[in-house]
């Protein structure tokens, strides 16, 4: 299973995958070239969440076309200077990510 954890210092940030740096995957999109951030939605979050879909899915075009609402519907909420994020997680929120809406009754 695998681990994704960030960790906020006085030194910046550093965002792990099973005890490795994470690839910021820049090659697919450079929204911040100073590196990640969390619990907002900003340029910071949105490099996490590209590279988080990214190593996750194994799918660049895919990763590229979710990744905005993965930052909304989960790197944004990260609060505090830690969190961890596993892959069984990651799936949970892609599923409701891309559920289809519910269609209305009148």
């Amino acid at each position: 299973m695998k681990q994704y954890r960030g960790i906020r210092t006085g030194d910046g940030t550093t965002v792990t995958v099973n005890g490795q740096p994470l690839n910021p995957r820049h090659d697919l999109r450079n929204h911040s070239p100073n590196g990640f951030e969390w619990g907002y939605s900003g340029s910071g979050p949105a490099q996490l969440a590209l590279a988080i879909l990214a190593d996750h899915l194994g799918d660049n075009a895919r990763a590229q076309a979710l990744y905005q609402d993965f930052k909304s519907a989960v790197v944004a909420g990260f609060q505090g200077d830690e969190w961890r994020l596993n892959n069984q997680q990651v799936e949970t929120a892609l599923s409701m990510i891309c559920r289809p809406p519910v269609p209305h009754s009148m």
